[in-house]
């Protein structure tokens, strides 16, 4: 072999083995830089996280959102049924005195009276009755208990407590009617309780006012 072909063989080993050099070393660099990369399942945890976290945000965004819209027809129909308050407030008096006109006619006078006296009579009956009727169908309704009837401290208001022939804790008597609107109590009815017998038979007898009846609303 002569000197010539010496040197290319040279030449070409040494060209070489630089590329076999590059070669291991990007294979080491991809080895490296592979051992740092999210793994599939880590992904996915990492995503269904995310997910969970979306979801519950949404679920008490929505939960939020039925409530103020709750809260908005509540208010709605709160204003609808009330707004009218004030003015059935006023309007009692006037079904009172109503109230008390027919009371104080005496039926067996009134078959015997002129048929004017009559008529006067049955209108003024109509008008507390067309009244009455009006402030109902507004939400405005009237408490007439009776005797014997339980006390409700929500819609009745003692002020005494008497001996009768109702059990004790009972309504007594009626002094004046009381009216709802809605859920709320308009004006509680005035009542009186009872306290038992008379004679101290059956319900314990004659008890102190306040006693044996719970009259706090």
């Amino acid at each position: 072999m002569s000197e010539t072909d010496n040197n290319e063989t040279q030449a070409g080993t040494n060209e070489t083995a630089p590329e076999a050099e590059t070669d291991t070393q990007t294979a080491g660099d991809g080895a490296e830089a592979g051992s740092g990369e999210t793994t599939p399942e880590e992904a996915i945890a990492k995503l269904t996280a995310e997910l969970d976290a979306m979801r519950d945000k949404l679920l008490r965004a929505l939960a939020e959102a039925e409530n103020t819209r709750r809260r908005a027809e509540k208010e709605v129909k709160d204003t609808r049924d009330y707004a009218v308050s004030s003015f059935a407030k006023d309007m009692l008096d006037v079904a009172d005195n109503l109230s008390r006109a027919i009371g104080a006619v005496d039926q067996s006078q009134l078959d015997d009276a002129p048929d004017a006296v009559k008529n006067l009579v049955e209108g003024v009956e109509m008008t507390e009755k067309a009244m009455l009727s009006k402030m109902e169908r507004h939400g405005v309704k009237k408490v007439d208990p009776a005797p014997g009837d339980a006390f409700d401290p929500h819609l009745h208001q003692a002020v005494a407590q008497i001996p009768s022939d109702q059990p004790s804790g009972k309504i007594a008597s009626v002094m004046q009617t009381g009216f709802v609107i809605g859920q709320r109590t308009l004006r509680a009815a005035m009542v009186a309780v009872s306290a038992g017998s008379p004679s101290g038979d059956g319900d314990g007898g004659p008890q102190a006012p306040g006693d044996g009846v719970d009259v706090k609303a």
